[in-house]
Formats: C-alpha cells, sequence, structure tokens
C-alpha cells in the first residue's frame, strides 16, 4: 500500500518533465522525502524566493572572495545547496499539494532561473581579473543558449527537459562546488575550471542545437503528410 502511494506520488510530482541526468535517481528520491516535511505555511513561490535567495549567497561570496579572502568562496557552496533547494522543490511542491499552475509555474521558473544564472556569472565577474572576465560574460550566454534549448525543444517535442544527456542543474551545481573547493586551496585554478566548463557548454550547446534542428525538421515532415 505504502509503496503504491509512494509510486503515485512520484508520478503527480515527476510527470510534468522527462529527466535524464545522472544524479536523477537518489535527487528525485531526497526531493519527494523533503516535500513531506515542507511546513504548510510555505508556499511554492516562497521555494523560488529561497532559491533566488541561494544565489544571491553565491554573488556574496564571489564578492567576498574578491575583496577578502578566498576562503569565503566556500560561502557559495551553501548558497548552491540553498538554490537547489529553492529551486527543485518549487514546482515540485505546486505538484504535491495538487495546486500546480503549469503555465504560471513554467513562466517563473524560466525567469528565476535565468536571474539566478545572471546573479553567479556577474559574481564571477567580479571574482576574476583581467581578459579572464571574459568567461564570466560566456558562462551566462552559454547558459541562457541551453536554455532556449530547452524551451525550443518543448515547443517542437512536447515535452520538457532541463538535462543534456547526463548533465543537468543538479550536477552543475556540483561541478561548481567542486571548483570552489579547488580555488580556495590553489589560488587561479577557478580560471583553467571556468575554460573548461565554457568549452562543455559550447560543445554540449553545438549538438543539442543539431539535435533540435533534426527534430524541428522531422515535425515539419510530420507536418506535411
Amino acid at each position: 500500500m505504502k509503496e503504491k502511494e509512494a509510486n503515485t506520488a512520484h508520478k503527480r510530482v515527476f510527470s510534468d518533465r522527462e529527466r535524464t541526468n545522472m544524479l536523477r535517481k537518489g535527487e528525485q528520491r531526497l526531493i519527494l522525502f523533503l516535500l513531506k516535511k515542507v511546513p504548510d505555511w510555505i508556499t511554492p513561490n516562497i521555494m523560488t524566493g529561497i532559491g533566488m535567495f541561494g544565489s544571491l549567497i553565491v554573488f556574496s561570496a564571489f564578492i567576498l572572495g574578491s575583496f577578502y579572502s578566498r576562503n569565503n568562496l566556500l560561502i557559495g557552496i551553501l548558497g548552491l545547496i540553498i538554490n537547489w533547494l529553492g529551486d527543485s522543490l518549487d514546482g515540485r511542491l505546486a505538484y504535491y499539494r495538487k495546486i500546480a499552475r503549469k503555465w504560471y509555474g513554467f513562466a517563473l521558473d524560466i525567469v528565476m532561473d535565468w536571474l539566478s544564472i545572471i546573479l553567479i556569472g556577474l559574481g564571477y565577474y567580479f571574482y576574476a581579473s583581467g581578459t579572464t572576465q571574459i568567461f564570466a560574460f560566456l558562462f551566462v550566454v552559454l547558459y541562457g543558449w541551453s536554455m532556449i534549448i530547452s524551451q525550443l525543444r518543448y515547443k517542437i517535442t512536447g515535452f520538457y527537459q532541463i538535462d543534456s544527456g547526463y548533465l543537468g542543474p543538479t550536477e552543475l551545481r556540483v561541478i561548481i562546488s567542486f571548483i570552489l573547493i579547488i580555488e580556495t586551496l590553489i589560488a587561479g585554478s577557478i580560471t583553467y575550471f571556468a575554460i573548461a566548463v565554457t568549452l562543455l557548454l559550447w560543445v554540449i550547446n553545438i549538438i543539442d542545437t543539431l539535435k533540435l534542428l533534426k527534430a524541428g525538421d522531422a515535425k515539419d515532415r510530420e507536418e506535411k503528410e
């Protein structure tokens, strides 16, 4: 009986999107566990605000790391955890409580995700020095490109997917956390990681764009039949 209820809850909470990321199974189990613990007075919109607050913490960590000790970058890991909590639970909480507003939530989620990426990129811009600041700009642009791909894929295929293969927002947060830790140990290493992440996002976006164009072509042929 409990297993049936758990399966029903899982389908209700995660049915609106297809996930392929590496950590999805453990992440979804954790989300379901946390949803049961969220107090009634906390609404999905409050969770969205919590996610944005996490992004502000990451931004602040870069600022503190720039003007004071780079050890302050570790505060950014806490910010990423808080960002994950708010970003992962806001829409899921609405579906869990059966109060979802699909298009309102969809629009709010996209806008807040974009603002979060801008904050994180801006924080790194202030932390970086000289010409390496360009990677902050490229990170925001490339992540924005991936978001556009997700929206277009949804329009063409009807399936909303925020992951690119095994890599999703959660994995990206883990990677950024790892980079922050290494930077506190080895000053300047963040530049090389920024280059690597930029190249990775660029390659992923190229591949996903080609897949998107292929899906669009298939959709055109289907509509002509």
